[in-house]
């Protein structure tokens, strides 16, 4: 289905009173807003392929109706989002649950929507149907040369496909590691990756971008190799300037400091981007923002700090993507949910008084500097980021006017009630 220009009008008409009078309140003393309001309306989200049914849990999976049966479909419902939030204008896919069948269709009819593809992902994580050899034992890692040529192949394939749709960027995220002490050589394990991810690196255009995932634990309990951040930025300096480190929010043991995180791969110039999600326990891939919203604001506040420290373009220069997994919700609305808590997060970070957050920093003022930090957490930016939708083009409250027309409805009526989502 598509939303029609007409309809996004009539419902802003009637929030634009309330709107209105919320914003000029927020504003009143913000003289830079103009400016916020600006990086808002540029900065884009990318809506990841395998995101847009409903997920699964290690029971079971349960299909929420009307999800998109091919690649075709999944792009029509990104670009409902995108026409609901402007804010979700690329997509990343994941290979091979995603292979277009026709290069020139696939990108007219996202070009339709107002889409761009962002970071292809490759799959080595699990076996696929007719697959040579298993990664049951690892991918890149394996023991076995003929197992990580396999697996270097599939990723060089996933690049092909990337440059026939304008994508820049590869991602790669190995499942590999051991589950029980002394079930591999860890030195062995590191080296066979590395070398791997040469010959990946290798075949990168020139104005491509690696991207290396890491991820503290699962499906391997014992060692992951690439198990955290500093692994990754080994990796990714080993590589050389195309690779970055990339930073999934669930990919962390408990409690982990996730903005000193990226401060410092900020300052190293290899962080190369984010998979946005939530969780209360370790990888559960929960909507952004619903379990932690102060780490997020202070993950952005890094952020902020360190790409004008670099003089970085906020809306380009890092990859920003979500990555969740939608069990118990409609994961249209869900995204939704997750686009808005990142814009807010990115609005209250660029809200900080960084001349004063200095000051108290030089001073040892430890006080202060929780007071300005939280003084703007506090700050309700919900009127900052719907005047940002509103001025390009979108709905004010999205998820409102998602309702309001019944489109899971409408797509249920399409597609069907028992649909699944290709993919995961």
């Amino acid at each position: 289905m598509n939303i029609d220009k007409n309809q996004i009008t009539a419902h802003n008409q009637q929030l634009e009173t309330a709107h209105r009078r919320k914003f000029a309140q927020l504003v009143e003393d913000l003289p830079n807003h103009e400016g916020i309001l600006q990086k808002l309306v540029d900065f884009q989200v990318a809506i990841p392929s395998w995101a847009l049914g409903t997920g699964g849990t290690r029971f079971g999976r349960f299909s929420g109706g009307g999800e998109p049966g091919n690649l075709e479909e999944k792009i029509a419902d990104i670009g409902l989002l995108h026409a609901l939030n402007r804010s979700s204008g690329a997509i990343s896919l994941h290979i091979p649950w995603d292979i277009p069948k026709d290069y020139a269709a696939i990108r007219a009819l996202a070009s339709q929507h107002g889409l761009v593809f962002d970071a292809m992902n490759s799959n080595t994580f699990q076996d696929q149907p007719g697959q040579a050899l298993s990664y049951k034992f690892g991918s890149m890692q394996h023991v076995d040369k003929a197992v990580r040529k396999q697996a270097v192949d599939h990723n060089i394939e996933v690049i092909k496909h990337g440059v026939e749709l304008g994508s820049k960027s590869l991602t790669v995220w190995l499942s590999d590691g051991s589950s029980f002490p002394g079930q591999l050589n860890f030195r062995h394990a590191f080296q066979h990756t590395l070398e791997s991810l040469q010959e990946v690196y290798a075949a990168l255009p020139d104005d491509w971008k690696l991207f290396v995932e890491y991820k503290a634990f699962e499906p391997n309990f014992y060692s992951t190799t690439v198990g955290d951040w500093g692994q990754s930025l080994l990796y990714a300096s080993k590589l050389g300037d195309k690779a970055y480190t990339l930073v999934d929010l669930g990919h962390h043991l408990p409690n982990a400091n996730i903005e000193q995180i990226v401060a410092l791969l900020l300052m190293e110039g290899k962080l190369g981007g984010f998979h946005f999600n939530d969780s209360k326990y370790g990888d559960d891939d929960l909507t952004t923002g619903s379990i932690k919203p102060y780490q997020l604001f202070l993950i952005f506040n890094e952020l902020v700090d360190g790409m004008d420290n670099k003089g970085m373009n906020h809306a380009r220069d890092l990859g920003w993507m979500i990555d969740a997994s939608h069990n118990v919700k409609d994961p249209l609305e869900d995204l939704l949910q997750s686009v808005e808590a990142i814009l807010i997060a990115y609005a209250q970070a660029l809200l900080v008084d960084r001349v004063a957050l200095a000051e108290a920093q030089v001073g040892n003022d430890v006080v202060q500097a929780q007071e300005i930090l939280q003084r703007v957490f506090r700050t309700d930016v919900r009127p900052l980021v719907a005047e940002a939708r509103l001025r390009a083009g979108a709905a004010l409250d999205p998820i409102q006017l998602f309702r309001q027309l019944d489109m899971r409805g409408e797509l249920i009526k399409e597609r069907g009630a028992k649909t699944v989502a290709t993919g995961l």
